[in-house]
């Protein structure tokens, strides 16, 4: 029997949050909604949701910094909503670890495509790859695994990691990673994957220091080393 993936509805406009539990629950999704942000933490420990449709201004706690905190224990897929369109690149970069975004005013069909996408892009694959070099990936939990130690990474990170390290030496420019990223072409800017990234290559630095594994090839792009070069 197939589980339903439950949906976090996090909005304080009642009739909008209403509208969007309607249509992902006709699309087969189980739902919840709060309407308080600090709520929402203690509700996610507890409850482990699938996805969190989680809107930026909220009473309470603020999208921004709840999108942070759950960071902090739990890697669940998380689309921001918001209406200001002057933190999507920041939304983007994962400042705060957000997997997607939509923007306010939304077409609820549009909002059930993009959750299904998102859920869709987290299906397992083979667990774990193999390869010659240092590093293993689990599709299944998005973990990365070397020398008996493990990392988990945000669903856009290990995105990322994944292009690169299934063509090892190949370089990739910042708009094909864009390309594989966001498949739906939305515009970001270069930063996006930048920042995406930085984070990554930290992660990567806990879980094996002194090499470095992802390069940043000036003027072209980024490329995956097997064989990590160790740091200057």
């Amino acid at each position: 029997m197939t589980q339903i993936s439950r949906i976090l509805i996090v909005e304080d406009e009642q009739k909008l949050a209403k509208l969007a539990a309607d249509y992902l629950q006709n699309a087969g999704f189980a739902t919840e909604i709060l309407s308080h942000g600090d709520a929402v933490l203690p509700w996610v420990k507890q409850q482990h949701p699938e996805l969190i449709l989680l809107d930026l201004m909220l009473p309470g706690r603020d999208g921004l910094a709840i999108c942070r905190e759950i960071r902090n224990f739990s890697q669940v897929p998380i689309i921001m909503v918001t209406a200001r369109v002057e933190e999507i690149d920041r939304l983007l970069g994962l400042e705060m670890g957000a997997d997607d975004y939509i923007c306010k005013p939304y077409s609820p069909r549009e909002m059930v495509a993009r959750v299904k996408a998102v859920l869709r892009r987290l299906q397992p694959q083979t667990s774990p790859e193999n390869s010659a070099g240092l590093l293993a990936l689990d599709s299944n939990s998005f973990r990365v695994l070397a020398e008996g130690r493990e990392i988990e990474l945000t669903a856009v990170e290990f995105q990322l990691l994944q292009a690169l390290y299934r063509q090892p030496g190949h370089i990739f420019s910042r708009s094909r990673l864009m390309d594989l990223v966001y498949p739906d072409q939305r515009i970001v800017s270069d930063r996006t994957i930048d920042s995406h990234i930085k984070k990554l290559r930290k992660k990567l630095a806990e879980l094996l220091p002194g090499h470095e594994l992802i390069h940043s090839v000036y003027g072209a792009g980024y490329r995956y080393d097997r064989q990590p070069a160790g740091q200057d």
